[in-house]
């Protein structure tokens, strides 16, 4: 992944993502931060449960939308272990938390030069990606720095501000069986 050209962090040394598919209906996400760790800040492990505006935040970020359809997915994991998943219509229209029947499972490690946020999402609790055969998917994270500002890190960044919501972020296809 790399820092959108207007939020550099030379802190961070890499930001690797690795996607795959399991079982039918399941998405594991793993993020790999390596970075001068005292000069990022990361939230502090919890209770984990649903969460608001994590994204203000260090905080890994995946976008699903299924096959052509204008509607997506937003997908957030905090290494504080909260999560959030919402609906959207269309781009950036008709947010609404996502009804989903088991919240994701997340697990965090953390090293003196990084940390590593692994997350299982079960797409068979979402109407809109139940029995999907393809998927468009964007990945994304925000590190906050020690003094409180904020990189934006995609796979591909549209012209322009950051957005992980563009259309032209949603650069991986899976095909589900």
């Amino acid at each position: 992944m790399t820092a959108h050209p207007s939020t550099p962090n030379n802190d961070v040394r890499s930001l690797a993502v690795q996607l795959r598919a399991e079982e039918p209906d399941v998405l594991v996400f793993q993020y790999s931060l390596v970075a001068d760790m005292p000069r990022v800040r990361v939230p502090e492990s919890g209770a984990s449960g649903r969460a608001d505006a994590l994204w203000e935040h260090t905080c890994f970020e995946a976008f699903v939308a299924a096959g052509d359809a204008p509607g997506y997915h937003e997908f957030n994991f905090s290494p504080s272990l909260d999560w959030a998943i919402y609906r959207f219509s269309a781009y950036r229209e008709g947010m609404a938390p996502a009804e989903i029947g088991r919240a994701p499972e997340i697990s965090v490690r953390r090293g003196d030069d990084g940390l590593e946020l692994k997350s299982a999402v079960r797409l068979g609790h979402l109407a809109d990606l139940r029995d999907v055969r393809h998927l468009r998917i964007a990945l994304a994270a925000v590190i906050e720095d020690d003094n409180g500002g904020l990189s934006y890190w995609g796979l591909r960044h549209p012209p322009g501000k950051p957005d992980f919501h563009h259309p032209n972020g949603f650069v991986l296809e899976v095909a589900c069986s």
